[in-house]
């Protein structure tokens, strides 16, 4: 079976979620978390951040509701 694929598209519903300390975050971000020791950061495969969000149950479902497909960064 011989199927074509743009591979100009390939992989753009992907997203990448990774654990971020917020003392790694500038001070005007830090101010807005408050208490939290660690945030999630959502990127697109450009490396470009998409959102930060609390959790990452949060980043995951945020992703999905947005029709892409999240995977776990280390």
């Amino acid at each position: 079976m011989n199927m074509k694929y743009d591979l100009k598209t390939l992989g753009q519903d992907i997203v990448y979620v990774k654990p971020v300390l917020t003392a790694d975050l500038p001070d005007d971000l830090r101010a807005e978390i408050g208490d939290l020791q660690k945030v999630f950061a959502v990127h697109n495969t450009k490396g470009e951040q998409l959102a930060l969000v609390a959790d990452r149950n949060l980043a995951f479902h945020l992703a999905r509701e947005n029709h892409m497909r999240p995977v776990t960064v280390h």
